[in-house]
C-alpha cells in the first residue's frame, strides 16, 4: 500500500503521540454531557460541559487558537489556551499534543465552560482535551479563499463508495438520511395507530414468488436445494391474512437482479400491508391519508419540491382509468380490442413490441411510452386489465379488468394495490396463464406456480385488500433526490477500479521514502541522501521515473524530484 505524504505524517504523529504515553485509541467511556445543538439551545455563560467529535477546522495563534468541533447535531467553536490548558511549567500538552500532534478529523473529547467572544461566537473554553481516535486518513474537506469554496467533495461516485467521508463533510447529506427515518417512523405509527401488527417474512424463499422478476439464486447445502432471494412478500403476508390476522405490513428488503440506474438498485425496500374486509376502494382512500400524513411528518408540509414541479400531498387525488388514460392520450381504446389489434396499435405508435408479448404487456408498453410521464400530481390509474395483475381480484363490473390501482408522481409508480384475488381456482388459473406467457419468452411473467399458496387460499381467505409502496422512491420524491443512489447509504457500485500495482525494488523504495518526505527535493542531494552508487543511482532514478511513480523538472534553481 502507497501512502500519500499526509497519511505518512499522521502515522509518524501517531508513533510520537504513543511515545509520549497517550493511547491514540482508548478504550475509555468518555463522559459526554452536552451537544452542539443543546449548548447553542441552552447556553449560559460559564456552564460547565463535556462534550466530543472531529475536529473540523484549526486557527493556531501562538498560546491561544481556535477550533471548529463537529459532533452528530453540529459544529461548535472551542477555544484552546495553553495557560488554561497546562495550568504548570509543563506545557508540552498544549504545545505539542495539540499544536503538533492533532489534525483536522480527529475526535477529541473537551472538558471546558461556555462563554461568548467578543464578536458574539457562543464558545467551549477548553479546560482540558483528550485524544479519542487519531484519524490516519486526511478528510476531504472543501477548501475556501476570499469568501469561494473549492475543492468540495461532490463527485457523486466518491461520495457513494465513500459514504462515511460523504456524511463527515457534506451536512445536507446527514439530513436526507434523517428525513428517511422520519418517513419509516410516520408510516409505522400510521399503521400501528390503525391496529395493524408488522411481521417479519422469510428472505430466502424457496419459489421467488408476489412479482415477476429475476431473482438472486443460491444454495442451501445442508438442504441440497436452489433458493431465491426474496423479490416481494406479498405471498406470505398473504398466507399470515387466512392465519386470521386482521392487518399486517412489512417494511422490506427485496432484492431483483436486473438492471442498475438512477431509478433502480439490486436491493431496495419496500412497505406491504395486507387488511382483511377491505377492497382496492378503501385502499385508495388510506393511502391518500397515509401519504399525506407522512409528507407532513417528513417536511412538516403536504407540499414537496421534485425538480421542477412541486408536488401536493394532499388528499383527496384524481382517480383516471388505465383505458381513459391510453384513450385520453393516443386516441386509442383497448376495451374489448384482441392482443394483434393492440400489438398493431402499439407499432403504430412507434412503440417497440415483438410476438412475445401478450395482452397485458403490450398495453403496460403503451401507457409507460405515451401516458405515464404526464401524471404530474399523485393520481390513481385504476382498473388494470386482467392480463396485466395475476394475483389481482377480477373487476366486479367487467370480467377483463381487475381491482388494481396504481398511484403516479412525476411520471413514476410509488403505490400497487389490489383487492387481492382469493378465488383458489382462478388464482391457480392466473399462474398457469404466466407460465404459458413465460414459455412463449416474457421474461416478465412468473415462472413458478406456488403450490403452497394455493393450499393457503383453499383453507379461505377472506376479502382482503393489499397495498406495495416503494419507501426508496418516495423519500426521493420528499427529498428532492433524483438518483436512488442519494437515498440509499450504500448504494450497490461496480467493482472500484484499482490502481496498478508497481513493483519497486529496494533501491527504488527507499529513494522513493526519502522522496515523499521531502515532498520536492534537489536531484543531487537526492543522489548524497540515498547513499547509492552512480551506477545504481542511475538505474534507480530512471526506474522511478519510467514507472511514472517520480518525475525530474528544471526550475530556475536547477533540477528537482518530486512524486507523480
Amino acid at each position: 500500500m502507497q501512502l500519500s505524504e499526509q497519511e505518512v505524517v499522521r502515522r509518524e504523529k501517531l508513533s510520537k503521540l504513543r511515545e509520549l504515553g497517550i493511547n491514540p485509541y482508548p478504550a475509555d467511556l468518555f463522559p459526554v454531557t452536552h451537544n452542539s445543538k443543546q449548548i447553542k439551545e441552552n447556553f449560559d455563560e460559564d456552564k460547565q460541559v463535556v462534550i466530543a467529535g472531529r475536529l473540523m477546522s484549526i486557527h493556531i495563534q501562538g498560546k491561544a487558537s481556535f477550533a471548529q468541533l463537529q459532533d452528530s447535531e453540529g459544529r461548535i467553536q472551542v477555544y484552546f489556551n495553553r495557560d488554561i490548558i497546562c495550568e504548570g511549567e509543563d506545557k508540552t500538552h498544549y504545545n505539542e499534543v495539540f499544536k503538533k500532534l492533532l489534525d483536522l478529523g480527529d475526535f477529541v473529547g473537551i472538558e471546558g465552560e461556555l462563554f461568548t467572544t467578543k464578536v458574539g461566537e457562543k464558545t467551549v473554553r477548553v479546560k482540558d482535551f483528550s485524544l479519542l481516535s487519531k484519524a490516519l486518513k486526511p478528510l476531504p474537506l472543501p477548501k475556501e479563499k476570499d469568501g469561494v469554496v473549492y475543492d468540495a467533495f461532490t463527485d457523486p461516485e466518491m461520495r457513494y463508495r465513500q459514504r462515511y467521508a460523504d456524511l463527515a463533510v457534506n451536512p445536507h447529506v446527514k439530513e436526507v438520511f434523517i428525513k428517511r427515518t422520519k418517513l419509516f417512523n410516520a408510516m409505522r405509527n400510521f399503521f400501528n395507530s390503525a391496529g395493524y401488527f408488522e411481521v417479519e417474512t422469510p428472505i430466502l424463499q424457496p419459489i421467488p414468488g408476489g412479482a415477476a422478476a429475476r431473482p438472486f439464486i443460491t444454495h442451501h447445502n445442508s438442504l441440497d436445494i436452489p433458493l431465491y432471494m426474496r423479490i416481494a412478500n406479498e405471498l406470505y403476508l398473504k398466507r399470515l391474512i387466512v392465519g386470521g390476522f386482521d392487518g399486517v405490513y412489512e417494511f422490506s428488503k427485496n432484492f431483483r437482479n436486473e438492471g442498475m440506474d438512477r431509478t433502480h438498485n439490486p436491493e431496495f425496500t419496500a412497505m406491504e400491508i395486507y387488511v382483511s374486509y377491505k377492497d382496492y376502494n378503501w385502499m385508495m382512500d388510506f393511502c391518500e391519508r397515509l401519504l399525506e400524513h407522512c409528507a407532513i411528518a417528513v417536511n412538516g408540509t403536504t407540499k414537496a419540491t421534485f425538480g421542477e414541479h412541486e408536488i401536493d400531498f394532499k388528499a383527496p387525488y384524481a382517480r383516471v382509468t388505465m383505458a381513459d388514460s391510453i384513450k385520453h392520450f393516443t386516441g386509442f381504446d383497448i376495451t374489448d380490442k384482441s392482443e394483434d389489434e393492440i400489438r398493431t396499435a402499439a407499432k403504430g405508435m412507434g412503440i417497440e413490441v415483438n410476438d412475445t408479448m401478450g395482452k397485458g404487456k403490450l398495453i403496460d408498453e403503451i401507457f409507460g411510452e405515451k401516458c405515464e410521464g404526464n401524471y404530474i400530481q399523485p393520481t390513481y390509474i385504476t382498473d388494470y386489465p386482467k392480463e396485466m395483475s395475476p394475483l389481482c381480484k377480477e373487476h366486479r363490473d367487467n370480467p377483463e379488468l381487475t381491482e388494481r390501482f396504481e398511484l403516479m408522481v412525476c411520471g413514476k409508480e410509488i403505490a400497487n394495490a389490489y383487492s387481492e384475488l382469493n378465488d383458489p381456482i382462478d388464482q391457480r388459473e392466473r399462474f398457469e396463464e404466466q407460465l404459458k406467457l413465460a414459455q412463449k419468452g416474457d421474461d416478465e411473467a412468473t415462472e413458478f406456480i406456488d403450490e403452497d399458496f394455493l393450499r393457503a387460499l383453499e383453507y379461505g381467505m377472506p376479502p382482503t385488500s393489499g397495498m406495495g409502496i416503494g419507501m426508496d422512491r418516495l423519500i426521493m420524491f420528499l427529498t428532492n433526490n433524483q438518483s436512488i443512489q442519494e437515498v440509499l447509504f450504500f448504494p450497490q457500485m461496480r467493482p472500484e477500479k484499482k490502481a496498478p500495482s508497481i513493483e519497486l525494488n529496494d533501491e527504488e523504495k527507499a529513494v522513493l521514502e526519502i522522496i515523499t518526505k521531502a515532498e520536492k527535493i534537489d536531484l543531487n542531494e537526492l543522489k548524497t541522501v540515498s547513499g547509492l552508487s552512480n551506477k545504481k543511482w542511475d538505474k534507480t532514478i530512471k526506474g522511478l521515473t519510467k514507472k511514472e511513480v517520480a518525475k525530474v523538472f528544471k526550475t530556475d534553481e536547477g533540477l528537482f524530484v518530486e512524486l507523480v
